[in-house]
């Protein structure tokens, strides 16, 4: 894609400081690092995101998260990990190529804060019924 800045740096049209270079997947440094170490893993292939995924990508892009994951640990020693993929403008994401972020993460951080609110409880029926839905969708 010409105007997609991750398609530019994995044909090496913009600069990429890269972690990993295979053929079905690259990790390079995050320009924004809110801790050293941030990486982002993507698809050499452009998708916009890991529901087009076909299941031979789904396990190269997953096992480089996995060893990125396990790279940055070995470097940083942080106190923990947060693996991150969004979808869509609402969901956070900025660049409509799919990307996983590792982020190394330590204590009083700040990163992140998952929920605005505390999260509701549903009742075990109510979940339930969700689970059935969505099984059905995966199922179908």
């Amino acid at each position: 894609m010409d105007g997609c800045i991750f398609c530019r740096i994995i044909v090496g049209e913009e600069p990429g400081s890269f972690v990993l270079d295979e053929p079905a997947v690259v990790a390079f440094l995050d320009i924004n690092q809110f801790a050293t170490g941030h990486v982002l893993i993507v698809p050499r292939a452009h998708r916009a995101d890991v529901r087009e995924f076909e299941a031979e990508l789904s396990a190269a892009v997953l096992d480089a998260v996995a060893r990125v994951a396990r790279s940055v640990t070995a470097v940083f020693q942080p106190d923990g990990l947060s693996v991150m993929h969004n979808i869509g403008e609402a969901g956070g994401q900025d660049v409509f190529h799919a990307h996983f972020h590792v982020y190394p993460r330590y204590h009083g951080d700040g990163m992140l804060r998952l929920y605005p609110t505390a999260p509701g409880r549903p009742s075990r029926a109510a979940l339930d019924e969700v689970a059935a839905r969505l099984r059905g969708a995966v199922e179908g």
